[in-house]
């Protein structure tokens, strides 16, 4: 006879009183790093987990390509999946891929670069997972935008398409196998061809 193992289901969020401090939360996320941990404005610590085979194939080509098109120029600095930041609005997030300009990172000491940093990249990519709503996706870009990005995208493989958000813009939908960029990073274009490749059968 077959013994059905219940398996115990984690909470999605955390609400602690009081909330944790910039450098209690940063302790926290360090401690359990197998998990992302990300914190709304509110203090609620959001329990992300890891992504699928799929979700890390596709980020590393993401990444891959950012990084790329940083080294053609090398000024400011890129950033994956494993980054979390600080922002204006007291939420800490962690991006799929972003970039900060140079004069974003300029202020940044050594022992600054250990750590979160206080600022919202310029541009930011969130790569939506199986395990993502895109409701909430959706919510997580528009804080991006409200706390200083100039440009966001998100990219979702399962449609195959990218939702593009822009400072005072309404965001727009973009189909095909490129995105290009704007703004801060202009030049950049997103071959999304072998992203969506990670997807298929």
């Amino acid at each position: 006879m077959n013994t059905i193992l219940e398996i115990p289901k984690l909470p999605n969020s955390i609400v602690l009183e009081p909330p944790l401090t910039d450098e209690e939360f940063e302790q926290m996320s360090m401690a359990n790093e197998l998990v992302k941990l990300e914190r709304t404005k509110e203090g609620t610590i959001v329990v992300n987990p890891p992504t699928g085979a799929d979700s890390s194939s596709g980020n590393i080509e993401i990444s891959y390509q950012l990084r790329a098109w940083w080294k053609q120029h090398r000024q400011g600095k890129v950033f994956d999946s494993s980054a979390g930041f600080f922002l204006s609005d007291g939420s800490s997030l962690s991006p799929d891929g972003a970039y900060a300009t140079a004069e974003q990172v300029r202020g940044l000491s050594r022992d600054d670069r250990k750590h979160f940093p206080h600022f919202t990249p310029v541009f930011v990519i969130e790569l939506l997972s199986h395990s993502d709503s895109l409701a909430k996706a959706k919510e997580k870009m528009e804080v991006w935008i409200a706390n200083g990005a100039r440009l966001g995208w998100l990219i979702d493989p399962y449609r195959q398409n990218v939702i593009v958000y822009e400072a005072d813009k309404a965001p727009r939908l973009k189909t095909g196998d490129k995105v290009t960029g704007t703004g801060p990073v202009e030049g950049f274009v997103l071959d999304l061809g072998p992203v969506w490749s990670e997807y298929e059968d």
